[in-house]
């Protein structure tokens, strides 16, 4: 006993004096043993363990040894790599108890010992059903109804068989620090997938109301169709650079489910805002500036003024356009205010800027112009569009003050 508080693993040594011929042992030749002495297994866990464990507890991961060695060893082992030893369960403690105190028994408890291979799958299980996203990770036949039970079952490759076979995850390398990269890998992915998700959506969303808006008012259409795909085209290239970006360290502290019923609820709150900015500029456009370069306004324009006039606003409303677009990635990928409390990674940054300078380049370049029947835009106008972005950025950062009053998260 006192070996295994120390952590080891006890076999004993025995003989008899009368054995049977070798291959005709049985049972009864287990018995009058004459004790030789011990030997004495140390598994020490490995020096990162400890490290490893608070880091996962710090991103919200619980971890638990299910086991079927004893008390002790058990024991000595959690203590040693910083896991709470209040609580020790073995499989006798939950007979004869109800279901609502297993599952508080299993929620509070983090040694669980002398189980068998079914009633670690049944802890798995209580586990689930207690809300929990579960990974079991064993290496051993009896780990494999475990294993079968949890949400991810990880195992190592060398591991048997049966155990590999039943795992979703094998780690070449035997290292706790494998696992927890892995984890904070796969928020990151997460992050970014759902940074793409919701941006698109509420930027297309945004980019509907606008035309409905604009087309129930405009004597014209507000942009040509191959006006909308180059547009499209140039975003989107851009949104390439999403999987690219780095993730807040808070975020990464947080475990997170998929859900996609607050995505209406996402798009209802940011699509609009960049509504507001679109209908702001078809206001400009219609009133001030293609009256000024034209001479004269749409109504009493001649059938050429005309042609020049909604050239001038399909460019003008294609450069603000993109480049709300391409501010709303670095506005909405952090609940922080873009460009001041946080930055977007190089790659991400380099896109967004580079497509947005493409975008207003292009109503200036004579080729393009009559492929894509944009006008001549007075240089000026940049200066509107800068001015637009800078309170469409502010905007967004205080609508997400309100989204974020209702909502966890962000992202």
């Amino acid at each position: 006993e006192d070996l295994n508080k120390d952590g080891l693993r006890v076999v004993l040594l025995a003989y008899q004096n009368n054995p049977a011929q070798a291959g005709e042992f049985n049972v009864s030749d287990e018995k009058d043993l004459i004790l030789t002495g011990f030997l004495a297994f140390l598994d020490p866990p490995k020096d990162d363990v400890k490290g490893v464990l608070k880091k996962l507890k710090q991103d919200g991961i619980t971890v638990k040894i299910l086991t079927g060695d004893n008390a002790a060893v058990t024991k000595s082992v959690a203590s040693r790599v910083g896991l709470n030893t209040e609580y020790v369960y073995s499989e006798k403690d939950f007979v004869g108890k109800g279901e609502e105190e297993i599952k508080k028994m299993v929620e509070e408890c983090s040694l669980f010992v002398k189980l068998s291979p079914e009633y670690k799958a049944k802890i798995i299980q209580i586990l689930k059903e207690n809300g929990h996203t579960v990974a079991y990770m064993g290496d051993g036949i009896n780990d494999t109804p475990a294993m079968k039970k949890a949400d991810v079952a990880i195992s190592v490759d060398t591991a048997v068989d049966i155990a590999k076979k039943s795992a979703d995850i094998i780690l070449l390398h035997k290292s706790l620090r494998t696992l927890e990269h892995g984890v904070r890998i796969g928020r990151q992915i997460f992050a970014n997938t759902m940074k793409y998700i919701k941006i698109t959506l509420s930027s297309n969303f945004g980019n509907i109301l606008s035309i409905l808006v604009a087309s129930s008012f405009l004597p014209f259409l507000p942009m040509l169709p191959m006006q909308l795909l180059i547009l499209d085209l140039i975003y989107g290239t851009s949104c390439l650079s999403i999987p690219f970006d780095t993730v807040g360290e808070k975020y990464l502290e947080v475990p997170r489910k998929w859900e996609t019923r607050k995505l209406p609820k996402f798009m209802f709150y940011f699509g609009p805002t960049s509504s507001v900015f679109d209908i702001i500029t078809f206001a400009l456009l219609y009133f001030w500036i293609c009256p000024s370069v034209v001479g004269a306004s749409y109504m009493a324009a001649t059938p050429s003024q005309k042609a020049v006039f909604m050239a001038i606003f399909w460019s003008g409303w294609f450069i603000e356009s993109l480049w709300t677009q391409e501010m709303v990635i670095q506005a909405l990928r952090d609940p922080a205010v873009p460009f001041i409390q946080q930055h977007s990674s190089p790659v991400v940054m380099l896109a967004t800027i580079g497509a947005g300078l493409i975008g207003t380049a292009m109503p200036y370049i004579p080729s393009l112009t009559k492929v894509m029947k944009f006008g001549p835009i007075p240089e000026f106008y940049v200066l509107v569009v800068l001015v637009l972005l800078i309170l469409y950025i502010a905007l967004t950062t205080l609508v997400k003050h309100w989204y974020m009053k209702k909502e966890k998260f962000l992202i």
